[in-house]
């Protein structure tokens, strides 16, 4: 199944066009985007970062398909965090909770997540997955901090 293709630039996501046209892609590049940048509902016992309370979420999440499924990642929660490797053991976990649902619904074997700063005010994300039939796919998303 293709998805019109989402493009990530390290602060925000647009959709990719070539010769005018939309760019379809079947390599869940699209659906990483989204699973990694949109805000999931932080959990009741998280420390929001502005302190106002405002856990977000996407809309959709009230009404799920499946009940208890959440679209996005907590990342948003890192934004204000220090660069220190306990935040990117963080990283990390919301990683690859925001990818679990690749798993459940059958789409991919196994979903790798690594998480690194490789220069200050920098976070990689490096996605692995491991699909049914054998083959890997990669991906590799940076984003500056302050944008989480």
């Amino acid at each position: 199944m293709s998805d019109i293709a989402l493009v990530w630039n390290g602060t925000e996501a647009d959709l990719a066009i070539e010769g005018g046209d939309l760019v379809l892609e079947s390599g869940l590049q699209t659906s990483a985007v989204i699973s990694l940048f949109s805000d999931r509902r932080a959990r009741v016992d998280d420390a929001i970062p502005a302190g106002d309370g405002d856990r977000r979420g996407w809309v959709g999440d009230a009404w799920p398909v499946v009940a208890g499924d959440q679209v996005g990642s907590r990342l948003w929660l890192l934004g204000r965090e220090k660069e220190l490797a306990e935040t990117l053991r963080k990283a990390r976990e919301y990683g690859r909770e925001a990818l679990a649902w690749l798993i459940e619904d059958g789409i991919a074997a196994s979903v790798d997540v690594t998480a690194t700063a490789p220069q200050r005010g920098l976070l990689r994300l490096a996605v692995t997955v491991n699909r049914r039939d054998g083959s890997t796919i990669n991906h590799q998303f940076d984003t500056l901090w302050e944008n989480l």
